[in-house]
């Protein structure tokens, strides 16, 4: 398997992961008080937004040339870190 393709591999794992984990957070978010329910299903949508952009960039990054890999690896990352650091508040929050 060549490089491309075990970051590529890599990068699903994680936002598979990252989509898995966010289930359970929303069957916590479901038992929260009445109040802070509202708010959590606004940042859960807000989540699943981060992570449709997270595949979407994983789906452009597998179709990219050579001569674009090393931007699209770098837009990948920050869009991954910021759907990450999103969740990890977020469930610090519940």
């Amino acid at each position: 398997m060549s490089k491309r393709d075990e970051y590529i591999e890599s990068v699903k794992h994680q936002l598979d992961e990252m989509n898995a984990n966010m289930s359970v957070l929303e069957a916590k978010a479901q038992e929260a008080r009445d109040d802070a329910r509202g708010k959590y299903r606004e940042e859960l949508s807000k989540l699943r937004h981060q992570s449709k952009l997270a595949i979407a960039k994983l789906d452009e990054l597998k179709s990219a040339g050579e001569d674009t890999w090393d931007g699209m690896v770098a837009e990948m990352e920050k869009v991954r870190d910021a759907f990450v650091h999103s969740f990890r508040y977020f469930k610090s929050q519940l």
